[in-house]
């Protein structure tokens, strides 16, 4: 059965009241002052209104708290998101209200999301309109969200429960509040008639039921003039049922569903019971502890009754006890426990009665209350107080705001049976407040006074001398965390996107990355709540400066050569910079042709008649006691180019050449325009200007000059400057013409890939040689062909006039001059860039072949001769040419070792070479035992002429039969190859010793299981003297499998063993006999002594301790040592003899006897002495050792040395307080490591 306190208890945790509630007074019902004092979250005040009491309906719980609500409220407990939680408010008819919510945004990356309620589930956020406005705002100042919820002109039926609910990610917060809307004339009667709801009786529809009122937020509603009581259920009973709700919400019902299931009740007939004369209440309530009473009146006293609770029957016992008076009938339970809080019913015949009988718990009493406690900022606060009850529910408060027990508080709450503390671990001057805490009985109250500690400066300001431009940095350190202001001159600075200010514990750092003139003055700070400050003078110097800006780009200055330069540089600096000059290793002095002039403002470098040679960077630099600049100016003297190289021609017409050269190696500093072009007959001195328009390229093509006339050109570069002289000039050339067209092409031979073709050279060749052949191709059907049919009619004509020619190769084969004059020319209409060049370089043959064509297609052919002058006319081929092969049947040449079984032994490489013919493209596919062979275990590589099958490493499951089959077309043949792969065999089976006579033993054995997948070849026989187990080889390379070991040394005792042996070897292992055999000699038996066990029973002892260890920051450290003892110890670790367990930065291990113990990744918090300690049944032993972690900081001074910081700031080893922290060390561990330090320290002076 529910319990009612516990329900209200959970509610109100959820969702505490307003502050305006008061604790219930005494002298209420009793179940109503204990559900109101559980609800209580917030300690009374003085002043504040009485809330409305219950009525004895309190004792309707409803069916139960939703799931949701619970996981909301355990939310809300982790998780605190508001800054301002909405307050409850009054509002009179008409009139405005605002609810404000506050939510602070440091720690989130967006804007929460936050929803009003009205009740349970009525979401605001689709009411909005014109009575009710929803808005959110943000200050960028303080990051603070701001949601407000204004009710305009509120109605009757405005009031109520409202809720807010925050939620980020997998944070949330929620927060109640009520709404009471009074009216200004006549404010409506206060009635709670929510007595009625309760459980229903047994034989209903709705039997067992609870209704949920008690989940609903309890709203504070202020005491009205006593009015007469409206029954409220004439009302409803006469109401129409669409003003039900109105009627609810004037008269305070919350729960519809449990108003609707009692009017359903009132509406039936009560049957007036036979049995009963006066039945059970419908509810009892009972103190834990105490005594409670059933009475019935039976109308026939001779009816048998029956007392039930929860189906149960009860028997009389000294807990349940029955009494008869006349018709009555009475059942008292004493001592009731919260066990007893169920449900009841007697019968009487057929008839019954039920009730419910509620168990409250007594209140819990402060015993001893809180005191009044003074301390120090940064020390530990406890507040402790007793109460009644172990573990009781104890709340805390702060100036009246309740206190959570969140992980991430500042405060933590600790209970130890009666006893309840309040912790704060650090104190700091805002915890100064009153402290109280409230039971269901009780209250206690105390005040906490925290004040600062005197305040130390362990390290002033200092006076900086800093450069224009550069960083000031200013730090100091005093003895307490407390916050501070920066002046200068005065005036308050504030941090700012050119100001940074810092402060980390006790250091306070004042940074200006770029610092300027202004910044120069009196710096000064001050802590806040100290009567102190820290001054210092910071003074900025100007270095020296140099104003290039009106140089061009890359700073450089142009001169034509053989004019003068006057270049004049702007200064500044305080005081006056000294100027240098200066070119490579040289110092440019204040004379001679290239000197430098001083003056106040500007340096002046001047040069005389300036050169080429004078082209290069000049270096000016400015020194004085603030600095010094310096620059590199690069000064460019511009002339006339050099002239270029001798031209090269590079082919030769008949009357014109083209003609290239290379630019001028110096283009004067100024880039080339263009070039001019001359030309003379070798015997003529008269050169002729080609070109009257600059010509910007490298390449030109003389013309109209004369066939067979040898002539020289050259060239003249020209830039900005002026024109060069002229180049050397060329070789002398000769204008040609080219030859003639090949004649008599034909085919060859023709494959699937390739076909090769042959001519014969031109008829005329002339003077200028014949320098080789180009030969192209193109497919059929990629250009225009309308003339093969034509050439073709060319070709029979000429046949019937008598031309004899040996086959139809060509366009013009076997036709005189004028007969060719006469046909005239071919006519192919062919696009030059269908063709492909078959050999990119040329051929002195008259034969080629072209390769790489597809099989099947069609090519045309043609054939050009090249000579100086150029390419000839081309000769082409009158028919496409098919490019395929004749079929060639396949044919394996088996090499003959292949032909029988081919042999290798395990981790051998297989390489066979197969060759095979066939054309074309011969088809070759392998398998293995009929199965398709893996590739990614044998690899097959396959040529046109062979195929290959290799294995790089052979294993036993490569032996198989392996068939090759090679395909062309519809034509096969096969092959086979059996390969064996080998391995050493396994051991015999089983090694027995059939008989012992003499000095002989006869063995036997099986063959082994495993014959590594070659034959046995034999056996090879050891023998062992059981004393020494030397094995001796008996016989080798035995086949049989069993032999007589003879000659064996009477009075010794034999050990056997077989190998077996294939063409690999001998097995890896051998079978060794299981029993012995003994050669036995007459005379006395010997008997063995008897010896006792020896005792290696042993105490724990430390055979090497733990030595002193240096570990680094972030890198895993090891403690070993070993320890011997018997029975063997039990090894436990402790740091600072605290025992260490179930920590995951340490791992321990111990193997045979060698104890380590691993620290993964240490910090200096992980220093100190480590112990290692060996226990077992005869006693224990320990051994320690010191770890000191030591932080590497590589490249500050040099590396691997330790960082090492002035003031107090530095601690043990170069730890600094910054590194601690970063390396996840709680800063009050910092703190009191640090005063340690700082008191040994103290100590040693």
């Amino acid at each position: 059965m529910p319990e009612p306190a516990k329900k209200d208890e959970t509610e109100n945790e959820s969702a505490p009241p307003p502050p305006e509630q008061k604790a219930p007074q005494e002298g209420g019902n009793e179940k109503g002052k204990d559900e109101d004092d559980t609800s209580v979250s917030t300690p009374p005040a003085d002043g504040m209104s009485k809330p409305a009491e219950r009525k004895d309906s309190v004792w309707s719980l409803g069916e139960g708290a939703p799931e949701e609500s619970e996981k909301r409220d355990d939310d809300a407990q982790r998780s605190t998101l508001f800054v301002e939680k909405p307050q409850s408010g009054t509002v009179s008819v008409g009139g405005n209200i605002t609810f404000i919510a506050k939510v602070e945004a440091k720690d989130l990356l967006r804007k929460p999301n936050v929803k009003w309620f009205k009740g349970k589930w009525m979401d605001l956020a689709s009411k909005a309109g014109k009575h009710l406005q929803l808005k959110e705002s943000f200050e960028r100042h303080t990051k603070i969200h701001t949601f407000e919820m204004q009710i305009i002109k509120a109605k009757e039926n405005y009031a109520g429960n409202y809720r807010c609910e925050v939620s980020y990610k997998d944070k949330f917060d929620s927060c109640s509040f009520d709404l009471e809307v009074t009216e200004s004339s006549q404010a409506a009667p206060s009635i709670d008639i929510r007595s009625a709801f309760k459980r229903s009786g047994e034989g209903q529809e709705d039997a067992g039921e609870l209704d949920f009122s008690g989940l609903l937020k309890r709203r504070e509603v202020k005491q009205q003039e006593e009015e007469p009581e409206v029954d409220v259920w004439d009302l409803l009973k006469n109401a129409n049922p669409s003003e039900y709700e109105k009627i609810a919400f004037q008269y305070g019902i919350t729960d519809l569903r449990g108003m609707l299931k009692r009017l359903k009740r009132m509406r039936r007939e009560v049957k007036k019971s036979a049995a009963f004369a006066k039945g059970l209440d419908p509810a009892y309530q009972v103190d834990k502890g105490g005594k409670v009473r059933f009475m019935v009146e039976l109308a026939d006293p001779t009816v048998e009754l029956k007392w039930y609770k929860n189906g149960q029957e009860i028997r009389p016992s000294a807990k349940y006890i029955f009494e008869h008076k006349g018709n009555q009938r009475i059942l008292f339970i004493n001592n009731c426990t919260m066990t007893d809080d169920a449900r009841y019913y007697v019968t009487a015949g057929d008839e019954k009665c039920s009730t419910e009988l509620f168990v409250r718990d007594p209140p819990i009493l402060v015993t001893k209350g809180l005191e009044d406690t003074s301390t120090y900022v940064g020390e530990r606060v406890e507040l402790s107080c007793e109460v009644s009850e172990d573990d009781a529910n104890v709340k805390w408060f702060r100036n009246g705001v309740e206190l959570s027990n969140d992980p991430k508080s500042r405060y933590r709450i600790k209970v130890e049976g009666k006893k309840h503390t309040l912790v704060i671990e650090e104190a700091a001057k805002n915890d100064t407040a009153t402290y109280s805490v409230m039971t269901t009985g009780g209250q206690s109250e105390a005040k906490l006074s925290v004040d600062l500690r005197p305040l130390k400066i362990s390290l002033a300001l200092e006076d900086q001398t800093v450069r224009l431009g550069q960083e000031i940095h200013l730090k100091c350190e005093i003895s307490e965390n407390v916050e501070g202001k920066w002046y200068k001159n005065g005036q308050l600075i504030e941090a700012s996107d050119r100001v940074k200010l810092y402060h980390k514990g006790r250091i306070h750092r004042f940074v200006i990355p770029v610092s300027a003139v202004d910044d120069e003055g009196e710096y000064m700070f001050v802590p806040d709540a100290y009567n102190i400050n820290i001054p210092c003078k910071v003074h900025i110097v100007d270095p020296p400066k140099l104003h290039l800006d009106g140089l061009g780009e890359n700073n450089t200055v142009t001169v034509v050569a053989g004019n003068k330069l006057r270049l004049e540089i702007p200064i500044t600096g305080e005081p006056p910079p000294k100027v240098f000059w200066s070119r490579g290793d040289k110092m440019v002095t204040d004379s001679g042709r290239i000197r430098a002039e001083s003056y106040p403002d500007s340096s002046c470098l001047v040069i005389d008649a300036a050169e080429r040679e004078d082209s290069g960077p000049f270096r000016i630099t400015l020194k004085n006691e603030a600095g010094e600049d310096t620059a590199l100016i690069n000064i460019k003297v511009v002339d006339v180019p050099d002239p270029p190289q001798a031209p090269n021609v590079t082919e030769v017409g008949e009357d014109w050449c083209i003609m290239t050269w290379e630019p001028p190696a110096n283009d004067g500093g100024s880039p080339i325009l263009g070039y001019f072009i001359e030309r003379k007959k070798k015997q003529s001195s008269r050169w002729m200007r080609l070109n009257f328009e600059l010509c910007k390229e490298t390449t030109f093509e003389p013309k109209k000059m004369i066939e067979g006339v040898a002539y020289e050109v050259r060239v003249f570069a020209v830039n900005a400057i002026g024109m060069s002289k002229p180049s050397m000039p060329s070789k002398s050339f000769v204008p040609l013409a080219v030859t003639s067209p090949p004649t008599l092409l034909a085919v060859d031979s023709v494959t699937d890939t390739s076909v090769t073709m042959k001519w014969r050279p031109p008829d005329q060749i002339g003077a200028a040689g014949l320098d080789g052949y180009v030969v192209e191709y193109c497919f059929e059907g990629s250009i225009r062909c309308s003339g093969c049919q034509a050439e073709t009619n060319q070709a029979e004509n000429l046949k019937e006039q008598g031309f004899v020619q040996a086959s139809f190769d060509g366009f013009s084969q076997g036709i005189s001059t004028d007969q060719s004059e006469e046909l005239g020319e071919p006519p192919f209409n062919l696009e030059a860039d269908e063709w492909i060049v078959a050999n990119p370089e040329l051929t002195d043959k008259t034969k080629f072949t072209i390769n790489g064509l597809p099989t099947g297609s069609k090519i045309l052919v043609r054939v050009k001769a090249v000579n100086a002058a150029g390419e000839s006319e081309p000769k082409y081929h009158p028919q496409p040419i098919l490019v395929k092969e004749v079929i060639e049947p396949p044919k394996i040449r088996l090499p003959r070792h292949l032909k029988q079984t081919y042999t290798r032994r395990v981790g051998e490489t297989v390489n066979l070479v197969i060759p095979f013919q066939g054309k074309p493209r011969a088809k070759v596919s392998w398998e293995k035992n009929g199965s398709p062979i893996d590739k990614n275990d044998i690899n097959i590589r396959n040529t046109e002429q062979d195929t290959i099958i290799f294995i790089r490493k052979a294993e036993r499951g490569h032996s198989g039969e392996y068939d090759m089959k090679v395909e062309v077309e519809n034509l096969v043949d096969k092959a086979t190859i059996d390969i064996q792969i080998v391995d050493r065999p396994g051991p015999p089976e089983v090694v027995t010793i059939e008989d012992v006579w003499g000095e002989n033993v006869n063995l036997s054995w099986k063959p082994p299981k495993d014959d590594g997948n070659a034959a046995i070849t034999g056996y090879t026989i050891q023998k062992a003297d059981k004393k020494s187990m030397e094995w001796f080889t008996v016989i080798e390379h035995y086949h049989r499998t069993s032999a007589t070991i003879n000659e064996l040394v009477i009075g010794n005792e034999y050990y056997f063993r077989v190998f077996a042996e294939n063409m690999c070897g001998l097995s890896e292992d051998a079978t060794m006999t299981k029993e012995s055999a003994l050669i036995a000699k007459d005379g006395k038996v010997y008997k063995y002594p008897v010896y006792d066990d020896f005792d290696f029973s042993e105490r724990p002892l430390f055979t090497q301790p733990l030595v002193n260890t240096f570990a680094v920051a972030g890198y895993n450290a090891t403690l070993n040592c070993s320890v011997r003892g018997n029975p063997k110890p039990k090894i436990t670790w402790m740091k600072n003899k605290v025992l260490i367990m179930n920590d995951p930065r340490y791992r321990m291990f111990s193997n045979q006897g060698v104890c380590t113990l691993e620290i993964r990744k240490p910090s200096p918090y992980d220093g100190g002495t480590y112990t290692c300690r060996a226990v077992n049944e005869l006693g224990e032993a320990e051994v320690d050792c010191k770890l000191e972690v030591r932080v590497i900081y590589h490249g500050v001074i040099n590396p691997g040395d330790p960082l090492s910081l002035a003031g107090d700031n530095q601690l043990h080893s170069g730890l600094s307080f910054f590194k601690l922290l970063m390396d996840g060390v709680p800063p009050h561990i910092i703190d009191s490591y640090m005063r340690e330090v700082q008191a040994d320290k103290t100590e040693g002076k």
